[in-house]
C-alpha cells in the first residue's frame, strides 16, 4: 500500500444544545412541561414566573396570529433535514451536560421579558370568586377507602376490631376486591409462626370481613367476581327487590364455571340449575344488572382529567362563502408565565470580568433559550393546530361522520416541517372542540377507497358502524359480515376482517355477546 492525502466533502448535521432542548420539549405533555418549567424554575437562577401585570412586549401570544418567520423555525428546517428521523429520544443522552454559548452580553433584551402573559395567574385557593377547577373537583372526589372508613365509624366496634376492619379496607384493590387470601393477610400481619396467634387473628380477619360485606357499595370486600355477584344477589334477596326463584336460580348459575355466563350458554344453565328456559334467561339478564367492579365510581378521576392545549370555538361564518369559520387558540391555562430575572440579569451586567462570570453568563442564556423554546413548542402546535381545523372543517361542522383522510405528511407539506415533528406535536397534545376533547392525533387516519374513487376516512368508517349498531336489532344483532355489506351499499369498500378490527377498536362486542336474552 501506498500512503496518501485526500480531501472528502461531505455533511453532517450537529445537534446543538438548543436543538436537542427544542426537540425535547415539543414532545411533552402538558403535564410533563409543567413539571420541566418547575424543575427549570429551580435549577436557573436567572428564570422566574411573572404573576403580575408586567407591562407586555412584542413577544409571545402576541405575535401568535403573525405568519411564521423562516429563521423562527430553523430547528424545524434541521429536523427535515435529517435530525428528526434519529429516535425522538436519541438527543435526551447528550443533554446532561450542554454547553450553552452565550454571546458576551447580559443586557436585557425584548425576548427577555415575560411570555405567555395572557395566563390568570394560579390560585391554589380557586381565587377570590366562586370558580372551582376540575383538578379541585377530582381531590374532594371522596374515594373507596375513605367511604368505607367513614360507614365504619357508625359500628360499635372495639378498638383492636376497628383496627382489623380498617386493614382489610386498605387492602382492597381499586375495585373493591380483597385479593389476598385472610390466611396469608394474618401470616403478615403477626409475623409469627404461633398457630394459636394466627387461628386468632384468621378469625377476627373473618368477623371482620363479614361486617365488610355489610358496607355499601354491596359486593366490596369480594375475594372474586362469583361471590361479589353472589353478594349483591344476596342483597337483593334479603331486601325482596326481585323474585326470589329468580334469584336463586341466579345464585346457582353464579357457583358454575363463569365461562358458561360469558358464553351465554342457556342450555348447560338449564342443565346445572334445573330450571325452565324462560327462568335461566331472567336469571342471567338479573345478573347482567349486577355491578362486578364494586369500587369502580370511586376511581380517582384525577388521573382522567384532559387539559386541553388548544381551544376551538365556532366564530361565524365568512360572509363571500357562507362556510363556518372556527377560532384556534391556546389554551391561557397551560401557559407558563416565563422571564429573565431582571435583577440577576443586571447585577451580572455589573460585574463583568469577575470571578465565574462566565459561567453565570452561559445561565442566564440558557435561561433565554428555554423561553424560547417553549414559545416555539407552543407556536408550532398552534400552527399545526390551525392547518388540522382547517382540513377537518366538516368535522368541526357535522361531527366524526363527515371526517376526512389526513395523514401526517399532508400537514408536515403544508407547514414545511418534516413528519416526525408532526408526530411529536400531535402526542399527547388535546383539543377542545365543539364536539369534545380529542387528542390531535384524532384527526388524523387513514383512507378506505369507495366507489366513486374517492377516500373515506378510517374515523369515518368507525363512526358508521357505531352507528349501524346503535340502530340494530337487538334480538337479531349485525354480523361483521352484515356491517361490510352494509357499508358497501353506502359505497365504501370495507372487508370483514376490517370491520372487525374497527369494531373491536370500538369495544363493541361480537354479535353473540350483543345478542338480548
Amino acid at each position: 500500500m501506498k500512503p496518501g492525502l485526500s480531501l472528502r466533502v461531505s455533511q453532517h448535521l450537529a445537534l446543538t444544545p438548543q436543538l436537542q432542548q427544542s426537540i425535547r420539549l415539543l414532545q411533552l405533555s402538558t403535564l410533563e412541561l409543567a413539571q420541566e418549567v418547575e424543575q427549570m424554575l429551580d435549577d436557573n437562577p436567572f428564570l422566574e414566573v411573572d404573576s403580575d401585570d408586567a407591562p407586555r412586549e412584542d413577544f409571545g401570544l402576541s405575535q401568535s396570529d403573525t405568519p411564521a418567520q423562516s429563521d423562527d423555525y430553523a430547528a424545524d428546517g434541521a429536523l427535515t433535514a435529517g435530525a428528526a428521523e434519529a429516535p425522538a429520544d436519541s438527543a435526551e443522552g447528550e443533554y446532561d451536560a450542554p454547553d450553552w454559548e452565550g454571546d458576551g452580553t447580559s443586557e436585557l433584551r425584548p425576548d427577555d421579558s415575560e411570555w405567555g402573559g395572557d395566563a390568570p395567574a394560579r390560585n391554589a385557593q380557586g381565587g377570590d370568586g366562586d370558580e372551582v377547577s376540575a383538578l379541585d373537583l377530582a381531590r374532594a372526589h371522596e374515594s373507596l377507602t375513605d367511604h368505607l372508613l367513614r360507614q365504619s365509624l357508625s359500628l360499635h366496634l372495639s378498638e383492636l376490631d376497628r383496627y382489623v376492619l380498617r386493614f382489610l379496607i386498605e387492602n382492597l384493590n381499586d375495585d373493591g376486591y380483597l385479593e389476598e387470601s385472610l390466611q396469608s393477610l394474618a401470616e403478615g400481619l403477626a409475623g409469627t409462626d404461633d398457630p394459636e396467634q394466627l387461628d386468632e387473628l384468621v378469625h377476627r380477619f373473618t368477623v371482620a370481613l363479614r361486617l365488610l360485606h355489610s358496607l355499601e357499595p354491596v359486593g366490596v370486600g369480594a375475594q372474586g367476581l362469583a361471590e361479589c355477584l353472589q353478594l349483591q344477589l344476596n342483597h337483593l334477596l334479603q331486601r325482596g327487590e326481585a323474585e326470589a326463584s329468580v334469584v336463586e336460580t341466579a345464585l346457582t348459575i353464579c357457583a358454575q364455571p363463569l365461562d358458561l355466563l360469558a358464553r351465554r350458554d342457556v342450555r348447560r344453565l338449564m342443565q346445572a340449575t334445573g330450571s325452565s328456559e324462560e327462568r335461566t334467561r331472567m336469571a342471567m339478564a338479573l345478573i347482567a344488572r349486577l355491578e362486578p367492579r364494586p369500587g369502580r365510581r370511586f376511581v380517582n378521576v384525577e388521573r382522567n382529567i384532559i387539559v386541553p392545549d388548544v381551544i376551538v370555538t365556532r366564530a361565524g361564518r365568512r360572509a363571500s362563502e357562507g362556510t363556518p369559520q372556527f377560532n384556534v387558540q391556546l389554551n391561557p391555562d397551560v401557559l407558563p408565565r416565563l422571564r429573565v430575572h431582571d435583577v440577576y440579569a443586571g447585577a451580572l451586567r455589573g460585574h463583568k470580568g469577575s470571578e465565574g462570570h462566565a459561567g453565570l453568563q452561559q445561565r442566564l442564556q440558557e435561561a433565554r433559550w428555554f423561553i424560547k423554546n417553549v414559545q416555539q413548542r407552543f407556536d408550532t402546535i398552534l400552527r399545526v393546530s390551525r392547518a388540522i381545523v382547517e382540513r377537518q372543517k366538516n368535522f368541526f361542522v357535522h361531527g366524526e361522520l363527515a371526517m376526512r383522510p389526513l395523514v401526517l405528511r399532508d400537514i408536515a407539506d403544508e407547514l414545511g416541517l418534516h413528519e416526525s415533528t408532526i408526530s411529536r406535536v400531535t402526542t399527547a397534545k388535546y383539543m377542545a372542540t365543539p364536539h369534545g376533547t380529542f387528542e390531535l392525533k384524532y384527526f388524523f387516519g387513514s383512507g378506505l377507497g369507495t366507489e366513486t374513487g374517492g377516500n373515506a376516512s378510517s374515523t369515518a368508517v368507525r363512526a358508521l358502524i357505531k352507528q349501524f349498531v346503535s340502530a340494530e336489532n337487538a334480538k337479531k344483532p349485525l354480523s361483521d359480515s352484515q356491517i361490510a355489506e352494509m357499508l358497501k351499499e353506502q359505497g365504501i369498500e370495507c372487508a370483514r376482517r376490517t370491520v372487525a378490527k374497527y369494531r373491536e377498536a370500538l369495544k363493541i362486542a361480537p354479535a353473540n355477546l350483543r345478542k338480548t336474552l
